[in-house]
């Protein structure tokens, strides 16, 4: 799967960092690290399509990704949290 661009929205963002203390280069360094991908669920449009991005942030943390993958390329990103016990191990093995 190929990114070329984030879009954020400024309550994505909030949440991230109240809920979850995940920045936007955190997310954004997944990406363009060693990262796994997994489907999640089909969205309404097929533009839509929620997907998870597991990978290492440049910071060390290991984080899972939520995002929308949209035709242009771009990702919509929905949520980001640390990686559980077990998300983290399928991703090492990987």
């Amino acid at each position: 799967m190929y990114i070329a661009d984030f879009v954020w929205l400024p309550e994505v963002v909030d949440k991230l960092a109240v809920k979850h203390n995940v920045t936007q280069d955190e997310v954004e360094d997944v990406f363009f690290n060693e990262v796994y991908y997994r489907f999640v669920e089909k969205g309404k449009r097929s533009s839509e399509d929620v997907y998870a991005a597991l990978g290492r942030a440049n910071s060390g943390r290991y984080l899972i990704v939520f995002f929308s993958h949209k035709v242009d390329s771009s990702a919509l990103s929905l949520s980001a949290r640390d990686m559980e016990r077990r998300e983290r191990r399928r991703y090492e093995r990987r």
